[in-house]
């Protein structure tokens, strides 16, 4: 390919038909009526819950709400905002109550307390990655950091066990989602659709067997800023496209690029379509501006992540018969 900086450009007008077409059609093949998409308050969502409207209609969209006592207000209030905009019936379910039966709370604040025992119901949370991986090399070791409820916070780096228990119990949100997505899509004889775009599945910022776990993925091979742009083609809700994206998990604010993605999307996006493309390292460096180690540590991470993550883009593995 010839890389440079238009690269990502899309016709978008173009790019929402040629979509909404595959929703139509995988609509029909997998015999279903209709389709339901969980409603984050964020653009992914409220993305491809346009162009579900554009490929079934208004009346054969679904969107659900599925809020927790850790996700932020604005999420639902943008959600129903969306909703109506475009015209979708809209359900509401509070997930708190299934969370707190599964124990999802209980379990993460176990792991918490193995950090900081003294951590209760008046703290928030976070995890980060290190930041800004353009400007310095660094691991990628998770932080927990805690909010006192007064302004004042503490920090401390992950051990390796207590950051899988408590990953494993985050999890479990976007695991209860789906059950409820899978619910009123088998009520509804509806096609669950994911929301996942191509900067997460490719580096696997999603919940296998969560947001992960669904019927079609109409938006998986667009970029987040391509996202970006054909959701404002599309007349998204100024709210939502001006709000940063976030995984909206913990309940101290925390930015996608905070914990997961490490470089502003404008950025990242490009790197990551010339590592997919192997790009020269030398090509990339003159056309986005950057040094060549700038580079070279971006790509590394790229392929760390994909590599850590491959388990999660595959089917469950499975013996052949014996012949």
């Amino acid at each position: 390919m010839v890389f440079r900086k238009e690269v990502l450009d899309r016709d978008y007008e173009k790019e929402a038909e040629r979509i909404a077409a595959f929703i139509h059609q995988e609509t029909l093949a997998q015999r279903r009526e209709g389709a339901v998409i969980g409603l984050s308050g964020g653009v992914d969502s409220a993305l491809a819950g346009e162009l579900c409207v554009r490929a079934l209609g208004r009346e054969k969209v679904l969107g659900l709400i599925l809020p927790e006592k850790d996700s932020h207000p604005t999420s639902k209030e943008y959600a129903l905002k969306q909703a109506r905009k475009m015209g979708i019936e809209a359900e509401i379910v509070d997930i708190t109550p299934a969370l707190e039966g599964l124990g999802t709370y209980e379990k993460r604040d176990e792991k918490i307390r193995e950090v900081f025992p003294d951590y209760g119901a008046r703290f928030k949370l976070k995890i980060t990655l290190p930041s800004d991986l353009l400007a310095k090399d660094a691991f990628n070791f998770f932080t927990l950091t805690l909010d006192d409820g007064k302004g004042n916070t503490r920090t401390a780096r992950l051990k390796k066990e207590v950051l899988a228990g408590i990953v494993a119990a985050t999890n479990t949100k976007q695991r209860m989602r789906m059950i409820h997505l899978y619910y009123y899509a088998e009520k509804m004889n509806s096609l669950v659709c994911g929301t996942t775009n191509k900067s997460e599945a490719v580096q696997g910022f999603f919940v296998k067997y969560g947001d992960g776990g669904v019927d079609i993925e109409p938006i998986a091979h667009l970029y987040k800023t391509q996202v970006y742009g054909l959701a404002k083609h599309l007349g998204v809700i100024p709210e939502t496209l001006n709000r940063p994206a976030s995984p909206d998990t913990y309940s101290f604010y925390v930015s996608d690029e905070d914990f997961f993605f490490r470089i502003p999307f404008g950025t990242l996006d490009l790197l990551l379509c010339a590592w997919e493309n192997n790009v020269p390292i030398g090509d990339v460096s003159r056309v986005m501006g950057l040094a060549e180690d700038q580079v070279k540590r971006a790509f590394r991470d790229f392929s760390a992540k994909h590599r850590a993550s491959e388990h999660m883009r595959k089917l469950p593995a499975t013996l052949s018969e014996e012949k």
